[in-house]
């Protein structure tokens, strides 16, 4: 079988699209990157979240028992879904995330690798308004490089152009959908051991309710969008050229929303040390830049584990476009562990 390196070469067209790929295929791997300082400092300028372990060297080291400054987990990401893009250069949208597992924490000069496997793979149904699509459910691992150790595996689901739009695949596999149901107990297990959360109990808000949900005031406008998109080598050319968009308009690639969403939540709630993954991440409508966003977050629920607080929360994003609401841009299920 050809490699899609090779097919795309030979068709002069860097792809992947949807008809090129085949399920159980690996795509070619992207550079490994390392996260240093000025990767931490750039994210910072653009997401600002003021994650208190990512800002502070003395506090993750008190927190940690560790030397080093944490690399922000959701640097992270954007990292190892920038490094996932050899399978979507050609996408339209990403529709969800599900299972993100962030199986270690990352320091600061740590090189990351990931590898890319397409999973499922199903036709769209065709409209004549419409150029063809596909759905590529795409399985994910990123690894430490220095000793070969999983940070993160997870799945995404990309909806991707065709190369012929005459080209029938029959693909029609059953990708199924995010679990939206958070259960801590498949989460203790991934609390970091050995850590210390009462560094950042003078900053933790005790009074947050299970079940209670609290606005973020602090809107935020969507800047920065390609120069997010090029620190974590995203190569899709809809997050950076308008004319590319079948809209028109240059798409915000959707781990951007997260950041901002990240940002807010742990401005709501001070006190968190990391977040350990994801159980769910569904895009419901795009963003384009200078959106407005607004954030609210709802405690699904909270366990006392290993001296601290393991806590499910759902955030939501809806965004604000020239004047006008245009509704949920994001809704965000995720497990965080802290004071």
């Amino acid at each position: 079988m050809l490699s899609p390196m090779d097919s795309h070469h030979r068709a002069g067209d860097p792809g992947p699209y949807f008809d090129d790929l085949s399920v159980g295929q690996l795509l070619d791997p992207a550079p490994a990157v390392t996260i240093d300082e000025g990767e931490a400092a750039v994210y910072q300028a653009i997401c600002g979240d003021p994650l208190a372990l990512a800002l502070s060297a003395p506090l993750s080291e008190a927190v940690t028992g560790t030397p080093g400054r944490l690399a922000n987990p959701a640097l992270v990401m954007h990292i190892s879904i920038g490094q996932s893009t050899v399978a979507t250069q050609r996408v339209v949208a990403n529709l969800f995330y599900r299972g993100v597992a962030l199986s270690q924490v990352v320091r600061l000069g740590e090189t990351l690798h990931t590898t890319v496997e397409v999973r499922g793979l199903r036709e769209t149904t065709r409209r004549d308004d419409r150029p063809p699509r596909g759905l590529a459910l795409l399985g994910i691992r990123t690894v430490r490089v220095d000793d070969g150790a999983p940070v993160v595996d997870y799945e995404r689901c990309a909806m991707l152009r065709f190369r012929d739009e005459n080209s029938d695949t029959g693909h029609s596999d059953d990708l199924g959908a995010p679990s939206p149901e958070v259960d801590l107990a498949d989460w203790t297990d991934r609390v970091p051991a050995g850590w210390d959360p009462s560094p950042l109990a003078a900053a933790a808000d005790s009074r947050w309710a299970v079940g209670e949900t609290r606005a973020d005031l602090l809107r935020d406008t969507v800047t920065a969008a390609p120069e997010l998109a090029r620190l974590s080598q995203n190569l899709a050319p809809v997050h950076r050229d308008a004319a590319a968009n079948e809209g028109g308009r240059r798409l915000v690639y959707g781990g951007h929303t997260i950041g901002l969403a990240q940002a807010s939540l742990v401005r709501r709630m001070p006190g968190t040390a990391t977040v350990l993954g994801w159980q769910s991440c569904d895009h419901p409508a795009p963003v384009f830049e200078d959106d407005v966003l607004s954030c609210r977050h709802t405690l699904l629920d909270e366990q006392s584990v290993a001296g601290g607080r393991l806590r499910a929360v759902r955030t939501e994003v809806s965004a604000e476009r020239d004047g006008g609401d245009v509704g949920p841009v994001l809704d965000w299920r995720l497990v965080t562990w802290g004071a």
